[in-house]
């Protein structure tokens, strides 16, 4: 398994339950979208399988390095897309990309990685102006063109097309699942988007408080909760719940 979280737990301080014996497992080169109501749980998820959170108990591994006692080892096979991620606003487009890649690359495989996300960002030109001058949805295609690019085994995206319009949001999908068919990385996302979940994943996982109440294919989900799309699973889901 690409994923293995079984039994995690992660308590906030005030006796706040933010995952409460969360197990799922993710595939190779699988694409699997974690959906819930706001406060299910989600990012959190994310951010213990980033390293950046402790769960307080249970267990999780990236490619078989746990997440806590192997957390240097996940951070070199794993890049993060948060969902506020920001760009150096005094940058050029291309000199950011250069400079986010340049941690993990250098000399001829770095020029072929710029190349790689100088493509994967379809900014073109505006890879020559300043990032301040970037509007919200120029911003999220350049981070995720720097999260790919860095060739990680897994991608972790969080709301990855949150507030962009629909031509930047469809150019974002695309870009995801070109690079996924293209390299075979594995990538977790969350999104509260149903049909980029819809069109985007092989797998979906239902959180609620914490827990996970439902996963399967979209159209596994679809048939089990006899409806029309992915929006109706998720509100029969909850509401079950």
């Amino acid at each position: 398994m690409a994923v293995d979280v079984r039994s995690l737990v992660k308590d906030y301080p005030g006796g706040v339950r933010g995952i409460d014996g969360l197990s799922f497992k993710v595939g190779y080169g699988e694409i699997y979208g974690l959906i819930g109501p706001n406060g299910s749980g989600k990012t959190t998820v994310l951010r213990i399988l980033s390293t950046l959170l402790k769960p307080t108990s249970g267990r999780a591994s990236v490619y078989g390095f746990d997440v806590v006692r192997n957390s240097s080892s996940v951070r070199e096979i794993i890049s993060y897309l948060p969902e506020e991620a920001g760009a150096y606003r005094g940058m050029k487009g291309r000199e950011y990309l250069k400079f986010i890649l340049g941690f993990r690359f250098e000399g001829r495989e770095l020029k072929l990685a710029l190349e790689e996300a100088e493509s994967l960002s379809g900014l073109g030109e505006d890879l020559e102006r300043n990032v301040k001058s970037y509007s919200k949805g120029m911003k999220r295609l350049l981070s995720l063109a720097a999260t790919l690019a860095v060739k990680p085994k897994l991608a972790i995206l969080d709301e990855p097309t949150a507030g962009l319009d629909v031509e930047r949001s469809l150019e974002i999908r695309r870009a995801i699942s070109k690079y996924n068919e293209d390299s075979g990385v594995t990538i977790l996302l969350s999104s509260h988007n149903m049909l980029e979940v819809e069109y985007l994943c092989h797998r979906v996982g239902i959180l609620y408080k914490g827990k996970l109440i439902a996963e399967g294919s979209p159209n596994e989900l679809e048939r089990r909760y006899n409806a029309k799309n992915l929006e109706e699973v998720f509100l029969s889901a909850v509401r079950g719940a």
